[in-house]
């Protein structure tokens, strides 16, 4: 009887730590994706800005800052993920990492790469009207950050959802 590829993934420990791996790339690379496109559009803007008035660039400089915090989030969820799967530190367990286990780290990972993604570019968008208001207004230009702050904290619940689960499954 001939096995397909399928079920010899499913059967193996190469599954398992396939989706281990599948799950802290994901993490890093959609947060760090989310977080490059949110600073490059944040750096857009205050490009313009500061081509009128080199005066500004600090603030500037930390609205555009903001929407890169998804992308070290992100990546410590996946150094999170491969330390408590045994995968860095050479204590991997290679026939014991199912594919269960390892959909269940997957799944610990997807908080942080779909929140950190999503997060990133809507805080860039706030951060981008903030550079408006630095242009317009530039004595309130704190009050846009604390806009930008607001959307941080959905960011920072990813980040302690993925960490939550994944001390879970290190026990």
């Amino acid at each position: 009887m001939e096995q397909s590829l399928f079920s010899v993934f499913l059967d193996s420990s190469i599954g398992g730590w396939g989706l281990v791996v599948l799950g802290a790339g994901l993490s890093a690379v959609l947060s760090c994706i989310g977080s490059a496109k949110g600073t490059g559009m944040v750096g857009e803007a205050a490009a313009g800005l500061l081509s009128e008035d080199p005066s500004k660039s600090g603030p500037c400089m930390a609205l555009q800052i903001i929407p890169g915090t998804q992308g070290i989030y992100g990546f410590v969820i996946g150094v999170l993920t491969l330390m408590f799967s045994g995968a860095l530190g050479g204590g991997a367990d290679i026939q014991g990492m199912t594919v269960m286990k390892g959909l269940q780290y997957l799944f610990a990972c997807l908080p942080m790469a779909f929140g950190g993604y999503f997060s990133a570019i809507a805080q860039a968008r706030v951060a981008v009207s903030s550079i408006g208001l630095l242009a317009k207004k530039p004595n309130d230009w704190s009050k846009g950050m604390i806009l930008c702050v607001v959307v941080e904290f959905y960011a920072i619940l990813s980040l302690l959802s993925s960490i939550l689960m994944l001390i879970r499954l290190g026990k």
